[in-house]
């Protein structure tokens, strides 16, 4: 993997990464259901450092996990994308959401976390590793 980038739905933010994903991972938390008005958010997680963020409408939400630890979900205020997540708990890493790829084409999700609040009728890829909450530390 080269680079990796993306934006909103309107073009006023872009980030972009050199760096090797991590992990791709599916959550089912309600609060990413609400997030993304789906049955779960699918995203790539990529190291912090050497992401590259460009925008004059970034907006930041901040929430908060069941861990108590702060949860910034940050989206664009001009069309609505949700964009990135970055965690307290975890500050090393961002979490792109993969609708915001330019080519999200190669995402194969691993992780399926938060499976306890999941939907009925969501699929989960055969072989995906999956937690009933969030994986242990």
């Amino acid at each position: 993997m080269n680079e990796i980038k993306g934006g909103c739905l309107c073009g006023s933010v872009r980030y972009e990464t050199a760096r090797a994903p991590l992990m791709s991972a599916v959550c089912h938390c309600i609060h990413c259901q609400k997030q993304s008005g789906s049955a779960f958010s699918t995203n790539v997680v990529v190291p912090s450092a050497g992401f590259e963020i460009a925008s004059s409408t970034l907006g930041t939400f901040n929430d908060v996990g069941e861990s108590g630890a702060g949860v910034k979900r940050h989206f664009c205020r001009k069309c609505g994308s949700p964009v990135y997540t970055e965690l307290d708990a975890n500050p090393d890493v961002v979490a792109i959401k993969a609708g915001t790829l330019d080519d999200p084409s190669w995402v194969q999700p691993q992780v399926h976390m938060w499976r306890c609040s999941a939907k009925s009728w969501g699929q989960v890829s055969e072989g995906a590793v999956c937690f009933d909450r969030n994986p242990p530390a």
